[in-house]
């Protein structure tokens, strides 16, 4: 190989290496990106989960339970954000970094336990919820029964008199019908809307029944699906954690 050649060799050597190393500095530039993306996602999904429990109202079933659908349904900002933030493993990373790694490779364990703990949680909330909607709809129905019982007996008891009077308050009158006449259309208009009130109550029953149901299952197996995911991601994060104190 001549002088020539080998400095052409040499320079072609060089191009590719400078090239690698841009090449380098861009991937890291755009790592470098990502990480901090991640970190923002990580910290908007925190102050979204602490607006989430403010104010606060345990032990009520209806909160606990469309929190807890807050929370699954916002899972995926939170992942996203480690999943760029713990992007390039350990790569240009500061010694307080790669504590903090660490410590976030801990709480991706215990924020996936918290997840399967909410699975019963959801479970114990539907049945309550399930509970409260039927006995509140079924006491409205017996309070609306028992007013179109009590005047179904006013009305079998009424005298003919008593009806005309009662129509002439309301700016009405017979026009020369038969009071019994007249009482049996109302007994039997009292009859059909007692018929419509029992199908209107039994509709909203299903229906509700149907709603909370839905929600129930997504939720629950939204919150095992999230509990996976951040027992997946603290394993594969076990070179956050190696050799590491936090």
């Amino acid at each position: 190989m001549t002088d020539f050649e080998f400095s052409k060799a040499l320079e072609t050597e060089f191009s590719k290496l400078k090239n690698s190393v841009e090449s380098l500095n861009s991937s890291l530039e755009f790592i470098s990106l990502l990480r901090t993306i991640g970190y923002g996602m990580l910290l908007l999904a925190f102050v979204d989960l602490v607006e989430a429990f403010v104010p606060p109202n345990f032990m009520n079933p209806g909160w606990e339970f469309q929190t807890m659908g807050r929370i699954v349904e916002r899972v995926a900002v939170p992942l996203i954000g480690l999943v760029f933030v713990f992007s390039g493993k350990l790569e240009k990373r500061s010694a307080w970094e790669r504590r903090f790694l660490a410590l976030l490779s801990y709480l991706t364990l215990l924020v996936g336990l918290l997840y399967i703990l909410l699975v019963p949680l959801g479970v114990v909330n539907t049945i309550r919820l399930y509970n409260n909607n039927t006995n509140q709809i079924t006491n409205q129905y017996n309070q609306q029964l028992s007013q179109a019982n009590q005047l179904e007996k006013r009305l079998s008891e009424a005298t003919p008199q008593e009806i005309e009077n009662l129509l002439r308050s309301q700016g009405g009158s017979l026009n020369g019908r038969n009071p019994e006449e007249f009482k049996n259309q109302i007994a039997s208009s009292l009859t059909q809307a007692k018929q419509q009130l029992k199908t209107q109550v039994e509709t909203t029953k299903s229906a509700g029944r149907l709603s909370l149901f839905r929600s129930s299952v997504k939720w629950n197996l939204g919150a095992l699906i999230s509990a996976a995911l951040f027992i997946t991601f603290w394993r594969r994060t076990a070179w956050a954690r190696k050799n590491t104190r936090v």
